[in-house]
């Protein structure tokens, strides 16, 4: 069984990636997944909450202060009525454990107070430290008093980074970066830089402060953008609208929506007509018409008109929560460069810890100058904390996963969009995908074709069979109930009614079934899809379906392949459609007349020839091909089974949303590296100016805490970035 539980309390990315590796080696958990970016984590055993106590007991002994609770309602919430946009609270209606939820809100509002005292005890520090400056050079000539005031001003700077520091070399933390500052600092005392000693203590609990606010800042921004749970709902009842929570709202009860409000809950309309905001779940700009009978989902906005809407979803099922969970289930599957990271991190730090013994050593040993050498091998210390490191990667992700989401494009994983920075060739199912995929019988042959076709094809899904039912409703002809229907993939139905046995779909299907005279159509007169009917064996006739092209599609494949994509279509349909959709569209190739399993060999033949490919589809026939694809996208209109077997899912339906997301991966793959390349490089350059007498510990203190806060910075570009 896995459970999720909110995690507050580490303010460092490197000192989680050490928890939750200790939390894995407890033999009563399967996995524990610790998410830095989101305060969240993901525990796999059988019974979590008997097991919940074990790692807050170990977070308490690695992390004081670290508090794990049940997850409140609600982290943040979005609202567009006259309560005013964006209401952040705490919602702790649900029926959890209240110990663990009142633990959750004194931790945060600990948290806000912790900053507040956290600036305070730094400005008294900074006063003592520019006392000492001032003494220093205004009376050289009492050193031990200057040194008086560094020793006050050290004590309530790095007074708790020295005591944490010793505690935690007791439990075996020798390389945590409160025992490597403490060194630094208390090594800059012992050679005499008394001020230096004072001063980079001050800095680098400047910077931690500020990197602690930019990450939770961060962390809300993203949160901010996924998360539209509603904080109340309007029940309309008896004519009388009362207001609560939305987990008290159950299925079939009607809502009211006012112009203006986010739609809280999935259903369907009842009363009103209005307009309706679609972009902060599908990404689609234009409002929608919506009327009685009109199916609304939640995180949509009520642009003009009162709605009254019936209820079909409870919150845990809607939209919105499905769209909050998708994203936090993404940031907590790690892509392969953060588990990278993590790995090179815990080398990293011993490596450099070890070049800063070697400088203070041998250098000395030649030379005989100590103090600048073991000035610079202090350097080396500070600059040896892996934190700017670890966050630089999982936060860049989770940005990107954000951005999506905003787009109403949903990442299942960090690793998703990893692989999708990476793809070289775009295959994509032709109906449905690239065509609209809502057919209309455009030749009929007779009238009792078409009623031989509405008995075989009554009870089917497929796109085709529900414009051969609609086109029999228009002309009055009512299906005769089968009592048989046999469904062949990729080929057609066979039924059976009154006796007479009914084939009805491709010429593959009337081949299998060794049916004799099938007509060999002219392709230059094909302008559709061509259905074949048979009876007892016999051929009995054909007509024609088609389906248009979405507006979009040429578009969307031109800008796949200025991209340097190469793009195909790969569908069951007939080669002859297949063939003139290709050419419109601008694709590179084409593979029609394909069942399933052909379909996922031709995947694996163009993935030996191109490269890494993705596959676009949203049939049940294409859940194998979603799986078996390096990154599987299915259109959030599609089946189920598609949308459950893909990687990343497409809330709208415009093909255009493929290119928004190659353009998201990329980025945050460019940005992902800009962290890793410019955090180890700027440590680099001042473990080399160091080695060359140029550098201070100013500048390592930098190199940790200050690339840090511009890692963080640099990630949040992803969530606001703009179309190319």
């Amino acid at each position: 069984m896995k459970k999720k539980y909110s995690i507050s309390g580490i303010d460092c990315a490197n000192c989680a990636a050490k928890l939750e590796a200790k939390m894995n080696e407890l033999p009563e958990v399967g996995q524990v997944v610790l998410t830095f970016a989101t305060g969240q984590l993901s525990v796999e055993a059988e019974d979590p909450d008997a097991v919940l106590p074990l790692l807050q007991s170990l977070a308490d002994k690695m992390e004081p202060g670290t508090v794990i609770a049940q997850r409140s309602g609600k982290t943040s919430s979005h609202s567009h009525g006259e309560e005013g946009c964006c209401s952040h609270e705490h919602d702790h209606s649900h029926a959890h454990d209240h110990s663990h939820d009142h633990a959750h809100v004194h931790a945060h509002g600990h948290k806000e107070d912790s900053v507040r005292g956290e600036a305070l005890l730094l400005a008294a520090g900074a006063v003592c430290f520019g006392a000492g400056l001032l003494i220093s050079y205004v009376w050289p000539d009492l050193p031990f008093a200057g040194l008086a005031v560094y020793l006050i001003a050290y004590f309530i700077l790095g007074g708790e980074v020295v005591y944490t520091a010793i505690r935690n070399l007791f439990q075996g933390k020798i390389f945590d970066e409160n025992f490597l500052m403490s060194l630094a600092t208390v090594g800059a005392f012992v050679i005499g830089e008394y001020p230096e000693a004072v001063g980079v203590m001050l800095f680098y609990r400047i910077g931690e402060l500020f990197e602690d606010v930019a990450v939770r800042k961060s962390r809300k921004q993203i949160m901010e953008a996924v998360d539209m749970r509603p904080e109340r709902v309007r029940l309309y009842q008896e004519d009388e609208v009362t207001e609560c929570g939305p987990e008290e709202i159950k299925v079939g009860q009607i809502i009211e929506v006012r112009p203006g409000d986010r739609i809280p809950l999935d259903g369907v309309i009842v009363q009103g007509e209005s307009r309706i905001d679609t972009s902060a779940v599908t990404g689609e700009p234009v409002p929608v018409s919506v009327a009685p009978g009109s199916q609304v989902m939640s995180g949509c906005v009520n642009t003009n008109g009162l709605l009254r809407i019936q209820v079909e979803k409870a919150l845990e099922d809607s939209m919105v929560t499905r769209i909050l969970e998708a994203v936090e289930n993404a940031a907590a599957s790690k892509p392969k460069i953060d588990r990278f990271i993590t790995r090179f991190a815990a080398i990293y730090t011993p490596f450099v810890v070890l070049l800063a013994v070697l400088t203070a050593l041998i250098p000395s040993l030649v030379t005989g100058d100590w103090e600048h050498w073991v000035y610079t091998a202090l350097t080396f210390l500070v600059i040896s904390c892996p934190c700017a490191l670890v966050l630089s990667v999982p936060l860049a992700f989770f940005a990107g996963i954000g951005a999506g989401s905003r787009k109403g494009i949903l990442f299942k994983g960090g690793a998703s969009l990893e692989m999708l920075s990476a793809v070289k060739a775009i295959v994509m199912d032709k109906t449905g995908t690239v065509t609209e995929g809502s057919f209309c019988v455009t030749g009929v042959e007779t009238e009792e074709l078409l009623r031989y076709a509405a008995c075989g094809e009554r009870h089917s899904t497929h796109p085709i069979a529900s414009s051969i039912m609609t086109v029999a409703a228009e002309k009055g002809i009512t299906a005769q109930e089968a009592q048989e229907i046999e469904e062949i993939s990729g080929k057609g139905v066979r039924a059976v009614a009154d006796g007479k046995t009914i084939l009805c779909g491709s010429a593959r299907l009337l081949e299998l079934y060794s049916v004799q005279g099938i007509p060999v159509a002219d392709p230059s007169e094909i302008q559709g899809t061509q259905v074949y009917l048979a009876v007892d064996g016999k051929y009995a006739g054909r007509f024609v379906i088609s389906d248009t092209i979405k507006e979009d599609s040429s578009r969307a494949v031109s800008e796949m392949r200025r991209r340097g994509k190469w793009t195909a279509l790969l569908t069951g349909d007939m080669p002859e459609n297949t063939a003139s959709v290709a050419e419109r569209i601008g694709a590179d190739a084409y593979y029609a007349r394909l069942l399933p399993e052909e379909k996922l060999k031709k995947l694996q033949e163009i993935r030996q020839s191109q490269g890494a490919v993705m596959f676009i589809g949203d049939g049940i026939n294409d859940a194998p091909v979603l799986a078996g694809a390096d990154v599987g996208a299915a259109m959030g209109s599609g089946a189920d089974a598609a949308i459950e077997a893909a990687d990343v899912v497409f809330m709208t339906s415009r093909l255009t949303a493929v290119n928004d997301s190659l353009r998201i991966a990329e980025g945050t793959k460019r940005v992902a590296m800009q962290n890793v390349i410019g955090a180890l490089g700027i440590k680099a350059l001042v473990m080399i100016l160091g080695l060359a007498g140029m550098a201070s510990m100013w500048m390592a203190v930098f190199a940790d805490s200050g690339v840090a806060m511009l890692c963080v910075l640099n990630s949040i570009r992803i969530l606001f970035g703009k179309k190319e």
